[in-house]
């Protein structure tokens, strides 16, 4: 039978999870024609492709290609040009997919006319903490009001939840970016809408991402987001949403007001004032989530909040620095900006697709 959708995993050093995630894919609701799962290994030395060697050696549809790289752009297209499926659909390690993920995914894209769908991306954690991120992550504050957060939302969007596509897309606007550790996935969109084309996102496709579990691990994620958010958009010229430019603009403010008050003394009111503004939507915005997913949270909250556009703005404004202002981009010294993580929590096998993904 002719292979009609391929699967693409990036992955290094999962060890914990790979298992998991495979056995998640090969659990799916059956489509029609056959599939096949082709996992990138960033070269692991963790025990993973020891693990994905065995798994292939069982199932002829799994085959593990190498990403000598190490990063997810390298990876996602290493996986493209081995696939010889109709279909591509990416899924991740640490995500937990309805058992129904890839007959949706099929299913939209022949529905809507659309050149890459997927689900809201929605996010689940462990511990208070964990369970804190999660829950931020589904606010509105968090994220500037992208609408890939909203689990209930359809319809356009300027970036969706890892993906699926035609195979022949890749031909039209190229593959993803390979310079981009991070963000690869919303330049990829950008290219895509900006050619004229429609990213969707449908409820119907479920799934439910770990998010970190430490204030350290979250403001080290976004810090990386906003660094290379620079790089797209400097390849671009054109931000994809305002939202991406306002966390930057903050510090800017909150470090520069209080210079320029030395000599007009009436901006530290308009500086006070930005800083109680900001408290106070931090406040309303941690009661508002509290209350929806537990009063136990609010304590941790307004410094999730602040993770999430601190350390965005932080990296903004250092990618500026490095891709813009020095020319050196990707080989700053800071490994914090430059390396993936994998420190997420080990993922379940797939959910019955009935069930509404829980945060």
């Amino acid at each position: 039978m002719a292979i009609e959708v391929s699967i693409i995993v990036p992955c290094r050093n999962e060890v914990s999870a790979i298992v998991a995630t495979v056995d998640s894919i090969r659990s799916q609701d059956p489509i029609d024609g056959d599939f096949e799962v082709i996992v990138a290994d960033g070269m692991s030395d963790d025990g993973t492709r020891e693990i994905l060697s065995q798994l292939a050696a069982a199932d002829p549809r799994i085959t593990m290609v190498d990403n000598p790289e190490g990063i997810v752009s390298t990876g996602l297209n290493r996986a493209i040009r081995q696939a010889q499926g109709k279909i591509i659909i990416r899924m991740d390690a640490h995500t937990t997919y309805a058992c129904d993920y890839i007959r949706r995914c099929v299913e939209v894209l022949s529905e809507i006319q659309a050149d890459n769908v997927g689900g809201p991306w929605v996010a689940r954690g462990e511990g208070l903490i964990g369970r804190a991120i999660a829950a931020a992550f589904g606010s509105g504050f968090a994220v500037g009001g992208a609408r890939s957060h909203d689990s209930q939302y359809q319809g356009i969007v300027d970036s969706v939840y890892l993906g699926c596509w035609r195979r022949e897309l890749f031909e039209r606007v190229g593959f993803f970016d390979e310079e981009l550790v991070r963000n690869q996935d919303d330049e990829f969109n950008l290219r895509i809408t900006r050619q004229g084309g429609k990213v969707w996102q449908s409820p119907r496709i479920k799934s439910v991402y770990s998010s970190r579990s430490s204030l350290r691990g979250l403001f080290r994620q976004y810090l990386q987001y906003g660094y290379w958010k620079v790089r797209v958009l400097q390849k671009h010229k054109i931000p994809a949403s305002v939202r991406h430019l306002v966390p930057a603009a903050f510090i800017i403010a909150l470090a520069s007001l209080p210079v320029v008050a030395l000599w007009y003394e009436v901006l530290w009111w308009l500086w006070g004032g930005l800083i109680g503004f900001y408290l106070t939507l931090l406040l309303l915005a941690s009661f508002v989530t509290a209350h929806r997913d537990g009063s136990e949270l609010f304590l941790y909250l307004p410094s999730i909040f602040a993770c999430f556009h601190i350390g965005y703005g932080l990296g903004f404004l250092h990618g500026i620095m490095d891709f813009v202002l020095l020319r050196r981009g990707g080989d700053s010294r800071y490994a914090a900006l430059t390396r993936e993580q994998t420190s997420n929590p080990e993922p379940k096998g797939c959910v019955a697709s009935s069930t509404e993904p829980e945060v």
